[in-house]
């Protein structure tokens, strides 16, 4: 059991105060990790719909959900310049499953690097992207 100091949450660099938007949040989506996020930041996850600046972005992906360099290049419209993008993925043997390399040969041409994977539930992995210090102005 994770404890509330070490949530997954905290773990992938969230903190009190963040705003996170989500895309791709469907009913398949980890509940207990949604509200992980909501608790460590004190505010709700964000849809399509904002304004305004996010500290991340987390995007539900799923094998048929399209063109994730698309998906990629319009997180990165609302994301800070140091916010992280963590693209969450049904796991191996999972429906929706996604392979590991997609994820690597979409973020460069996004203008992002992948910095790291977590296991962050018992359906789904997230891989965090961030800009390439040669793609930001």
């Amino acid at each position: 059991m994770i404890t509330p100091t070490g949530s997954m949450a905290t773990r992938m660099g969230f903190k009190t105060g963040d705003l996170i938007l989500e895309v791709g949040f469907r009913d398949d989506c980890d509940r207990t990790l949604r509200e992980e996020f909501i608790t460590e930041t004190g505010n709700q996850l964000l849809d399509g719909d904002v304004q305004e600046v996010v500290d991340g972005v987390i995007i539900w992906w799923r094998e048929d959900d399209g063109d994730l360099v698309d998906e990629l290049v319009d997180a990165l419209t609302y994301l800070s310049d140091t916010g992280p993008i963590w693209v969450l993925t049904p796991k191996v043997g999972r429906p929706g499953h996604v392979h590991p390399s997609d994820i690597q040969d979409s973020a460069p041409t996004a203008g992002l690097s992948q910095t790291s994977t977590l296991s962050v539930a018992p359906d789904w992995t997230a891989t965090r992207l961030v800009a390439r210090k040669s793609a930001k102005r």
